[in-house]
């Protein structure tokens, strides 16, 4: 449990987390576990179960699907969402293109977070619109 300022102004600036209250943000901050992971590693593979959300903290990785890369993500950027709400496959592969540091998010951490906070589940619900509002706007451009 870090639950400084630094880390909760982290928090504030990624997108899935952007109308939640500073309140939840701890709640946030208090259920994620730091991982690093070395330049080269494959951190999420398409097609394979996913149970946890992942928020770079440092670092950036590619997005690769079907082998081909679609997109570099850095710090602020988050992955990992759509197999942790829905518990299909991942839907790409992420790599680690420099060492990088990732804040995590279980499956059961994020489960109880949602439970015990409704209004936090609707401020990620939010969240996850603006993204795909944005993501809708890229391809039509």
């Amino acid at each position: 449990m870090r639950r400084n300022r630094s880390a909760i102004e982290h928090l504030q600036n990624v997108a899935l987390f952007s109308a939640c209250t500073r309140k939840e943000l701890e709640l946030i901050d208090s259920a994620t576990t730091e991982l690093r992971f070395p330049a080269g590693q494959i951190i999420t593979k398409q097609g394979q179960a996913g149970h946890e959300l992942l928020v770079l903290v440092e670092g950036r990785a590619r997005v690769e699907i079907g082998g081909q890369n679609v997109a570099t993500i850095e710090e602020g950027d988050f992955f990992g969402e759509i197999a942790l709400l829905d518990g299909g496959p991942r839907t790409a592969t992420v790599v680690a293109e420099t060492d990088l540091v990732a804040d995590v998010i279980g499956q059961r951490e994020f489960t109880a977070l949602i439970e015990d906070s409704p209004h936090l589940a609707r401020s990620l619900l939010v969240g996850l619109a603006r993204r795909l509002r944005a993501a809708d706007v890229q391809l039509q451009g």
